[in-house]
């Protein structure tokens, strides 16, 4: 096993300095790109897309649970697999009440979407004592339009924005993350990414900069997003201070 060089801790801090300053820039970087991406124009979404839940039948609205913005993990599962995809899974473990809790204080939804009919999500997300709402768009054009599932036949096979190679099976479950937004009941499409893209989220600040919102906090460019711009960090409660769907 190849192991880290073992130096004096006056070089260690030497160099964690020239580290240091990487990193600003990336930090720096990361705010610029954000910004870029809280600029993306968006699109009115026209289709009266079909999902099932807990609560039976729901609408692409229904989905963001009354708040402004809706994240969308989209989650492997053909409905021909007994369970979703392995790796989506282990991705899907670490969303945490934390997490859901945090974004819908950014009035944000996190849910998970996936093909496999409903009868199967719920009781696997059981299985798994995952609490997040995960809904099927099985029968419906969503997973295909948004080019998670990859089908000639019905919809152009393209995925990260270009077009696929004709090799492998068909249909074929890809992973991704979509961000809409509302305007009363009105929704728009303002960000989709796939493949490695998925790599940097973590936790919800990561989250919420994939919004059209972003974290909603006074430094942030353009100005006038979301809740008045609050001061960075406020307004996130102790865990022991929510009274919410997630409180035991």
């Amino acid at each position: 096993m190849a192991l880290p060089e073992v130096v004096s801790r006056e070089e260690w801090t030497a160099a964690r300095k020239r580290l240091l300053a990487k990193e600003k820039e990336l930090t720096r970087a990361r705010d610029a790109l954000n910004t870029e991406r809280r600029r993306l124009p968006m699109v009115r979404v026209e289709k009266d897309y079909v999902f099932e839940g807990p609560d039976g039948k729901a609408s692409l609205l229904d989905l963001f649970h009354g708040r402004r913005q809706l994240i969308m993990g989209h989650t492997m599962w053909d409905p021909e697999w007994d369970r979703a995809c392995r790796s989506c899974s282990s991705g899907l473990a670490e969303i945490s009440v934390g997490h859901l809790r945090h974004l819908n204080e950014r009035d944000t939804t996190y849910v998970a979407v996936s093909r496999a009919p409903y009868t199967k999500i719920a009781p696997f997300k059981a299985e798994m004592g995952w609490v997040f709402p995960w809904y099927s768009s099985y029968g419906s054009d969503f997973n295909y339009d948004y080019h998670v599932t990859i089908d000639g036949s019905v919809a152009p096979e393209e995925y990260n924005y270009r077009p696929l190679p004709p090799e492998g099976d068909r249909p074929m479950e890809l992973p991704g993350t979509s961000c809409f937004l509302r305007d009363g009941d009105t929704v728009y499409h303002t960000y989709s990414m796939f493949a490695r893209g998925a790599e940097q989220v973590g936790g919800a600040y990561y989250f919420l900069d994939l919004t059209a919102l972003g974290r909603q906090e006074d430094w942030e460019e353009p100005k006038g997003r979301g809740s008045g711009g609050m001061p960075a960090g406020s307004r996130l409660p102790y865990p022991d201070e929510y009274d919410d769907e997630y409180s035991s």
